[in-house]
Order: C-alpha cells, then sequence, then structure tokens
C-alpha cells in the first residue's frame, strides 16, 4: 500500500511541475507554495535571484531607454506624470492653498471692480434677473404662508439662494438639460413657467403636469428640458453624468447640468457620478449649492477640506468657487463654465458659497439647531437687496418701480393660489395609469382594494377627487 501511496504522490508531482512549467515563474512559485503545504515551518517565499539578462534590464530602464532618463525620474502612465523625489513627505490638507471664491459686488452691493464695468451685464439683461428674484422671492413667502394653512401639504423655499438660483438661470441656454434638486424652482421661473403652473403642481389640480402623483415642488418640464425632480437625495447626479454621455454621442448642443447640495455631496452617488463624468469626458456642470447646512447637519460637519470645489482636482475636473450670493457673479462664473464644457467637452463642477436663511422645508424648525442671530446676520446680507443697491447705483432702478414691482407680484401670487385651490383633482384611477402601456391585472387589483377604501372614508379624500 505505501509503494503505490509513493507512486501516486511521485505521479502527482510531475503532473504539477509540468502545469507550472507551463505557467513559468508564477507556476514555479506555485508549486514551491505547493510543496511547503503542510509544514510545520511557515516561511516566505523569496523572489527568484536576478539573471544576468534581468540585471541588464534593470540598467537599461535606470538609463532611461529610449526615453532618455525621465524613466528614473518620473512615474507615467498614460497621460499621468508624477515625479518621484527622495523624500518622504505627509502632505496634509492644511498646506494647500484654497480655491479662492469668486465675487463682483461686496456685501454693501458695490462692485468690487469699481467703474471700469468689468464683469457686468446690460441694462434688460439686469432688470429681468432683479424682476424674477422678486417674483421668486414673493412666490415662496405666500406659497409658504398657505402650506402654514393647511392649504397643500408641503414647501420648500430658496431664501438666501435667490442669487444662486436665478444668477446661474440666466448664465445656461434653454437647450441645456437640467437636473434640480428641490431648491431651483427660480430657475423654471425664468425659462417661463407661470406663477399658475406653480400653483397648480403645488395642489396637485387636474392642470398639473404631472396629474398629482408628486410632492409638491417636484416640478418638471419636458417643453423647458427640466426633467422631474424625484426626492431621494443625489439620484440626479449620475443620471445627468449618463445624460450628457448620451447627448455627447448624439451630438446634442447643449451641455447637462445637474444642482445639489454639500450634504447631497456625501453621498456614494455623488463620487460615482464624478468619476463617470471625469473619465468619459462627459459634457455635464456639476452645481453644488454650499448653503452651510444639510437640514440640521452643519457643513463643517459634513466634511474636512477644501469643500465641495476641492474636490475637482481629485477627479481631474475644472472647479469653480463663486459668491452664491452674488447675481452678477453667479452669471458669469455659470456662463464661463458652460463655454468651457461645450469647447472643452468636459465637466466642470461649481461651487456656490451661499447661507440657507430659511427652514429647510415646510417639516423643520431650523431654530431647534442654529441661533436665531445666526440666521439674523445673514438675513442681513439679502442677495436680493444687494442685487437692487447695485441696479440703482447704476440708475436701472427706482424706490416707485420697487413698490410697484412688489404690490404686483403679491396680488399675482394670491390670484393663482385661489384659483389653483378651486379647480377639481384629478381622478383616483390616474394613480395607475401611465405606468405600463396596460394597466397590468396586479394594479388593478391594487386599485380596486384603493377605491372600496375610499368610497368607504370618503371623508379622508378632497371631495372634489373623482373615484372611477
Amino acid at each position: 500500500r505505501c509503494s503505490r501511496a509513493g507512486r501516486k504522490t511521485t505521479s502527482r508531482m510531475a503532473t504539477m511541475t509540468a502545469t507550472a512549467r507551463a505557467f513559468g515563474m508564477v507556476g514555479l512559485r506555485w508549486l514551491a507554495g505547493c510543496r511547503a503545504f503542510g509544514s510545520p515551518a511557515l516561511g516566505l517565499l523569496d523572489p527568484p535571484a536576478a539573471s544576468s539578462s534581468g540585471r541588464r534590464a534593470l540598467a537599461s530602464s535606470a538609463a532611461g531607454g529610449e526615453g532618455g532618463d525621465q524613466g528614473s525620474e518620473f512615474y507615467q502612465f498614460r497621460d499621468r506624470k508624477i515625479p518621484f523625489v527622495p523624500e518622504l513627505t505627509i502632505h496634509k490638507p492644511s498646506d494647500e492653498i484654497a480655491i479662492p471664491c469668486f465675487r463682483v459686488l461686496d456685501d454693501a452691493g458695490n462692485s468690487v471692480h469699481g467703474d471700469s464695468g468689468e464683469y457686468e451685464v446690460e441694462e434688460p439683461l439686469a432688470r429681468k434677473m432683479y424682476e424674477t428674484m422678486v417674483r421668486l422671492q414673493t412666490l415662496d413667502t405666500l406659497f409658504y404662508e398657505a402650506q402654514r394653512q393647511g392649504r397643500f401639504s408641503f414647501y420648500m423655499t430658496c431664501f438666501g439662494e435667490e442669487a444662486t438660483v436665478i444668477g446661474s438661470a440666466a448664465g445656461l441656454e434653454h437647450a441645456d438639460h437640467v437636473f434640480a434638486q428641490y431648491r431651483e424652482h427660480g430657475l423654471l421661473l425664468w425659462r417661463g413657467q407661470t406663477l399658475q403652473e406653480f400653483a397648480d403642481q403645488c395642489y396637485g389640480n387636474h392642470r398639473d403636469y404631472n396629474k398629482g402623483r408628486q410632492m409638491p415642488i417636484h416640478y418638471g418640464r419636458k417643453d423647458m428640458n427640466v426633467q422631474t425632480i424625484s426626492s431621494p437625495l443625489c439620484t440626479q447626479l449620475p443620471q445627468a453624468a449618463g445624460a450628457a454621455y448620451a447627448n455627447k454621442l448624439a451630438g446634442y448642443e447643449g451641455i447637462t447640468v445637474t444642482y445639489f447640495g454639500e450634504g447631497a455631496a456625501s453621498e456614494g452617488d455623488f463620487h460615482a457620478a464624478m468619476n463617470f463624468a471625469s473619465t468619459l469626458s462627459c459634457p455635464v456642470l456639476f452645481f453644488c449649492r454650499n448653503n452651510g447646512w444639510a437640514i440640521s447637519t452643519p457643513s463643517d460637519e459634513q466634511y474636512t477640506g477644501d469643500g465641495i470645489a476641492g474636490r475637482g482636482q481629485a477627479y481631474g475636473m475644472p472647479a469653480i468657487r463663486v459668491d452664491g450670493m452674488d447675481a452678477l457673479a453667479m452669471y458669469h462664473a455659470t456662463k464661463a463654465a458652460r463655454q468651457y464644457i461645450v469647447e472643452n467637452q468636459s465637466p466642470v463642477i461649481l461651487e456656490a458659497m451661499s447661507y440657507r436663511t430659511s427652514h429647510h422645508s415646510t417639516s423643520d424648525d431650523s431654530s431647534r439647531y442654529r441661533e436665531i442671530s445666526e440666521m439674523k446676520a445673514w438675513k442681513a446680507r439679502d442677495p436680493v437687496s444687494r442685487f437692487q443697491v447695485w441696479l440703482e447705483g447704476k440708475g436701472w432702478w427706482t424706490e416707485s418701480e420697487e413698490s410697484e414691482l412688489r404690490a404686483e407680484a403679491r396680488k399675482e401670487v394670491m390670484k393663482v393660489l385661489d384659483l389653483a385651490e378651486r379647480e377639481r383633482k384629478r381622478p383616483l384611477r390616474d394613480m395607475v395609469t401611465d405606468v405600463y402601456d396596460e394597466v397590468p391585472q396586479h394594479l388593478e387589483r391594487q386599485y380596486e382594494e384603493i377605491k372600496a377604501f375610499a368610497l368607504k372614508n370618503k371623508a379622508l379624500f378632497p371631495n372634489d377627487t373623482p373615484i372611477e
């Protein structure tokens, strides 16, 4: 028996040796490991001794070969060239210079460029930007109050960020596809959505383009190239990267823009989107609204390092940091970023530094996690008033125009709220339509259960909701 076992072992080792030789040096090291298996001594496999041919190869590499002496000075892989250094250094973030913040207007509304006219705009555009900001501010004020009165279920304002949204909207083109977060409804206002259409969506009546299926302020307009907003945080970023890549392949003339907050930049989707966009050279603008707070989490607990724009370098992506409470700076920065994207077919990340002077939403009470004095101090730097000062200094705006605009805006917003409230709701059956070409049986069964519940509990449903 022992003799037969010995012959089997010898045969096995011969087979393993032949296999190892077939795979070269890797196979020989694997064979050595196999032979050592079961040994009471645990050892490391020594590297094979350098052959004379190996020494010649190393010498040739050190001499630089065809590339001269660069081979010994740099680590180079494709387009990346990293110098070798003899000193060991730990590079701390604090040693790096922060990306500066571009601005045109100071806190008092005066141009930092004096009378040079640099980074300014023509009067018609300036007036349109300001008027849209005032209307947006009025819409937010009265819609917020309407929600507090129980007239609809939810609302979010963009107080403190009016310049961020309107300035960037003015710097984009209508052909640009937008993947918004939830505080950019001013962009729709800029592109032509009426106040009545905003009210119809928040009430979810029969005129709502989303057929009452979305939460209030979750807008979407195909004719304005604005994708419908979704509640889950940061899902729009990889979608935007993919859309930008598809548009690039199709030769589409516009770029893709995606808005998000600094809190969303902590999501995994942010990093996936940035990496895809960078490696595939997608024509997309990553627009971060850094307003200081991710609901109750302050930005200094959200990240360390040089904010969000500072991450651009790690992804090989150009970056811009802008004063988000300066409408002129936002306009020019967005326009410059867009031009760069079009010319280079490359993504850009833009970080707008602002402050959310409102509660996160109607479901939030920010006085529970930040000081009232802090909020008041930032409200004093209101971006709308700041832009108004600059307009008045140019002689393009007067006090009488201010009073007239705000009175008219308030009157119009109150009117559209009343009209939207009186419009009938969408039929209950709309809950299950448009998902498939034909409503499948499992959705039909679910709808019948919902319908039965609604008929039995009519008091829980609006009186004007058709139950069919």
